[in-house]
């Protein structure tokens, strides 16, 4: 008999039962009614597998490139803020799993720890740095500067978050962030002695963000900028036409709108409107192996997994998100065994299909 946990969902059980109250409803939750929430998982539910056999494959490799550079797997650790409220290492922690296990980690603005020092707790990982902006542009070009001089590879700009959603289970718990962790990367870019709370940081962020302003800050990076938050085929080309070097598919983990598109519906026509012109990435609801070969399968290169990651990390450190990664990635291998691939890139639309209405499986 296995002991420990053997799944995601094992995962997810134990780090409720390991966290206190606020702090679980806090990574558990979303926006509103959560039907968002819920639908980001059930949707990549409603797919199925069409595998193909016979295919005289001995190995299976999971690898791809990205961004011009290899990673183990097309599984990265997604931007999730406070880190440091599960785990005392945090996004430290973090990014020695990340590294362990070949893959990109994703350090959210609203991290416990400031871009160098994650840089600095695994200098052979790979990192990409999330970004909110802010009205003050020094700020945000400081922000910037800092995680390209640490090495990070790509910035992220969240797109979905003018203003924070409505997050009712932290209202019922009363649960705030405590002011005394505050938000170093912004504290550092502000020059600020004192910690920053996460009111004061957003009441900072520029709400009205436009296209334009993507163009410009794409034209003046030196790294490729990613716009994370797309749910729409119009969204996903006027991103690309307006200089971002990467899509990623996102709804926020379903904290930001309640009853949009989850990120398993909105995949495709994403895909398509991009036409191959820069990578799509997909997060959001990804608890299995199974899921990934999907979201490979409607043309994603790569996903991103925020929840099950931390659930790793709550239950065991940095080996516990190490251990969540590696069971994708092994799920993974298994489902292009399965599907007659050999590489992820093997997988395209021909390997999907729509779940048959009202079959027994599908999700609800």
């Amino acid at each position: 008999m296995t002991e420990g946990p053997i799944n995601v969902a094992d995962f997810e059980r134990a780090a409720a039962e390991t966290l206190e109250a606020g702090v679980a409803g806090y990574f558990f939750g979303g926006a509103g009614d959560e039907l968002t929430l819920g639908e980001n998982v059930a949707a990549w539910g409603r797919w199925r597998l069409r595998p193909r056999f016979l295919a005289g494959h001995r190995e299976w490799r999971t690898g791809v490139e990205l961004l011009g550079g290899e990673v183990s797997m097309p599984i990265l650790v997604a931007p999730v803020a406070y880190q440091g409220l599960v785990d005392p290492e945090g996004e430290r922690g973090m990014a020695r799993a990340a590294r362990d296990a070949g893959t990109v980690m994703c350090l959210s603005t609203l991290a416990t720890h400031r871009p160098r020092p994650v840089a600095e707790a695994a200098p052979r990982g790979r990192r990409w740095f999330q970004l909110y902006c802010f009205e003050d542009e020094a700020v945000t070009k400081a922000m910037i500067d800092e995680a390209v001089d640490c090495g990070y590879e790509a910035i992220v700009l969240t797109i979905d978050a003018p203003r924070g959603g409505n997050r009712e289970r932290d209202r019922r718990t009363g649960f705030e962030i405590p002011e005394e962790i505050g938000v170093p990367s912004v504290e550092a870019a502000l020059g600020s002695g004192r910690a920053v709370t996460i009111e004061e940081t957003f009441d900072l962020m520029e709400a009205a963000l436009s296209w334009d302003d993507l163009a410009d800050l794409a034209s003046e990076c030196p790294v490729p900028i990613l716009v994370k938050g797309v749910l729409t085929a119009e969204d996903a080309a006027l991103a690309v036409e307006h200089g971002a070097g990467g899509v990623v598919v996102s709804n926020h983990g379903g904290r930001q709108l309640d009853r949009c598109l989850a990120t398993a519906e909105a995949l495709p026509e994403a895909v398509d409107a991009v036409e191959g012109r820069v990578p799509v990435l997909v997060d959001g609801g990804i608890r299995r192996g199974v899921d990934v070969a999907i979201a490979l399968a409607l043309g994603a290169v790569a996903v991103l997994v925020g929840r099950p990651a931390l659930w790793g990390l709550a239950v065991g450190g940095e080996e516990g998100a190490r251990q969540v990664l590696e069971l994708l990635r092994e799920e993974l291998e298994l489902a292009l065994a399965l599907c007659g691939c050999a590489t992820p890139g093997e997988l395209d639309r021909a390997h999907v299909q729509r779940a048959p209405a009202g079959s027994l499986y599908s999700a609800h």
